[in-house]
């Protein structure tokens, strides 16, 4: 069976995956771009936006990743964009632009589902409203035997956690405190008894801890 994995997602020294106050503007709140500094100085992040140069250490080995089999994912509707309650434009389809960096169907969480909306690029965005174990069965009958990709946010993320349904996780630690925002660890005790954990530091100043399941 496909595996069901999190990739470079970024969290603070205190366990913050996001800031408090999100807009459109500032997707990460108060945060700002903080937590993902380490990864926009990569070659991985680079080529993604049509660029040279960057990093070519652990931290682009690690970013690298994110796309290596992958042929869906679940994310939820802050990631998607940062309206809330019923749609009231759907002409706007996401942070992402005309051609998003996923090229696979998305299956976005909400409470108010609207029409699938494609994009350049074959990414197709689903909104559902489901349990996780369904949205995950969706997303592996569309993923054609490849991986599924847990996008997040944090709420997303700890769901999937909270379900037994994480079979790998890569979580980037950066030495900032947010103090504020949403925390990932909240409720989720005894991951070590399901993982075994590893990590290592690079010179960015970031942690990469990588959670298999055992």
């Amino acid at each position: 069976m496909s595996l069901v994995r999190v990739h470079n997602f970024a969290v603070s020294l205190d366990g913050f995956g996001t800031g408090e106050g999100q807009t459109a503007d500032e997707p990460f709140g108060h945060a700002g771009e903080r937590l993902h500094e380490w990864y926009v100085e990569t070659r991985t992040f680079r080529e993604m936006q049509g660029r040279e140069g960057g990093s070519r250490g652990v931290d682009d080995a690690m970013a690298a990743n994110w796309g290596s089999g992958i042929g869906a994912e679940i994310m939820g509707r802050n990631k998607f964009g940062p309206q809330r309650g019923p749609w009231q434009d759907h002409e706007w389809n996401g942070w992402w632009g005309g051609n998003p960096p996923f090229h696979t169907p998305v299956f976005v969480l909400t409470h108010h589902t609207r029409p699938s909306v494609e994009m350049e690029g074959g990414t197709t965005f689903h909104f559902v409203d489901a349990p996780p174990k369904e949205v995950l069965r969706r997303a592996r009958e569309a993923a054609g035997g490849l991986d599924v990709r847990i996008g997040g946010g944090v709420t997303v993320v700890r769901d999937f956690l909270a379900e037994d349904l994480v079979d790998f996780m890569h979580i980037t630690v950066v030495p900032i405190v947010l103090g504020r925002g949403e925390r990932l660890w909240d409720g989720t005790e005894g991951l070590e008894e399901r993982f075994r954990i590893e990590s290592v530091s690079t010179p960015s100043g970031v942690t990469h801890v990588t959670f298999t399941r055992r």
